[in-house]
């Protein structure tokens, strides 16, 4: 009797597990870190907050589309080691700078867009990889594997994070985020299985005309289409929330950097039973059911957080309860979504396709954070955030009442059906 089955026996994909583990650890920490240092570091206003969460969002836009079509053109991982370095590179002169006294909110910024033009090709890059390296009936046991070491990582970072910004302070918690990028980059050029070739030179059509081709792909397949729009409602709570919450709960309710950590450290064990309930709630729900529930989930729990008063006795066990709702079911929903769409679209188009879904999700992050500026001084922090809340529950309806509710891929066999039933 074998003791590992499955990707267990995959060396090279054991290989990209650890890498990308260890990153989004440092990605993580980063995420708690940035925020903390321009709001208690460099004492950052919050529409100054509210932009530097936008930041990485409008160099994603920028290089989206872009980064699909290169994706398309040449080897994956080749493009995701150089982001890995660059981004290494980036994120460590933070700490260097403010060694010397010398960190602004200015670098912040210029960091987190830059830092997101990398990780926009890195991503797009590795959801296009990652269907070379195992096999589709394969995708759903890899991407849960991966949300799932993901999120324990979450756990750590978070609960790390915030201790870390008040011991060592923002700046050199960002150091760990550097060195974790080090290490991706040495696991990915320890893969030895190799990458098909990319088409040849003469096959190429004009950037534009591959953009266009990518877009048209979602637009008409009934699939993609529903999985981009869900996608998009998921942003656009992601960046309402994302750019209010550390400001409400530090300022409105009061908890340290420290508690704040542990607190958001509960979604990456929550997570993690997310990530191994995936594939059951597939094969019980389907695909489409999986997502949709994924979704309302994710919303429901995100409007204790608006719920939470200003009392930390009651405050604190309504965002960990938030924690343990939202977060399985965001991570329910990202692994179908995700696998479903590297199952259904076309191998020659996915970058183009997983770039498209990407960039429109960021076009409705960065929506969602433009509306939070503006409208936390006249609203609240509170009410914007029931309204970020509310974006998801809508979209988990319209998954729910879309084709995508009685699929039941991403296994080989069911790809097939799924195209003869479009």
């Amino acid at each position: 009797m074998r003791r590992f089955t499955g990707l267990w026996r995959h060396p090279d994909f054991m290989r990209l597990w650890a890498g990308q583990t260890v990153s989004v650890f440092g990605s993580l920490t980063t995420r708690v870190a940035l925020p903390f240092t321009a709001i208690i570091y460099l004492d950052a206003r919050p529409y100054q907050v509210a932009l530097l969460t936008s930041a990485d969002v409008t160099a994603g836009i920028c290089v989206g589309l872009f980064a699909g079509v290169w994706v398309d053109r040449l080897r994956r991982r080749p493009i995701m080691i150089i982001a890995d370095i660059g981004r290494a590179l980036i994120i460590g002169s933070i700490p260097l700078t403010a060694w010397f006294g010398e960190l602004t909110v200015w670098q912040l910024y210029a960091v987190a867009f830059s830092a997101g033009i990398l990780t926009m090709f890195f991503d797009v890059a590795y959801q296009s990889y990652l269907p070379t390296l195992v096999e589709t009936d394969d995708l759903i046991e890899g991407n849960s594997k991966l949300a799932a070491s993901s999120s324990v990582a979450e756990f750590g970072a978070f609960s790390a994070g915030g201790w870390l910004v008040q011991l060592v302070t923002g700046p050199g918690a960002m150091l760990v985020d550097a060195l974790s990028f080090v290490f991706s980059a040495a696991s990915l050029l320890s893969i030895r299985r190799p990458e098909p070739p990319p088409p040849p030179v003469a096959e190429r059509e004009s950037t534009r005309v591959e953009i266009v081709d990518g877009l048209r792909a979602i637009a008409h397949d009934p699939v993609l289409r529903t999985i981009a729009i869900s996608w998009i409602a998921l942003a656009a709570a992601s960046g309402v929330i994302g750019s209010v919450i550390l400001l409400f709960v530090t300022r409105d309710l009061g908890l340290s950097p420290g508690v704040q950590g542990v607190i958001y450290g509960v979604g990456g064990v929550s997570s993690l039973f997310g990530a191994l309930l995936a594939e059951r709630a597939r094969r019980r729900f389907g695909a489409g059911g999986a997502m949709a529930g994924g979704l309302f989930l994710g919303g429901a729990g995100a409007l204790l957080i608006a719920g939470a008063p200003g009392v930390i006795a009651i405050a604190v066990p309504l965002l960990v309860a938030q924690q343990l709702i939202s977060d399985p079911g965001w991570t329910v929903y990202e692994i179908n979504q995700v696998s479903l769409r590297q199952a259904v679209a076309p191998p020659r188009l996915l970058g183009r396709v997983n770039a498209g879904v990407r960039f429109a999700g960021l076009i409705a992050m960065l929506a969602g954070s433009i509306f939070a500026a503006l409208m936390v001084g006249p609203l609240g922090a509170r009410i914007v955030l029931v309204i970020g809340a509310s974006v998801p529950i809508a979209g988990s309806a319209f998954v729910f009442l879309s084709p995508l509710r009685t699929l039941h891929p991403p296994d080989a066999a069911d790809a097939d059906e799924i195209v003869v039933a479009r």
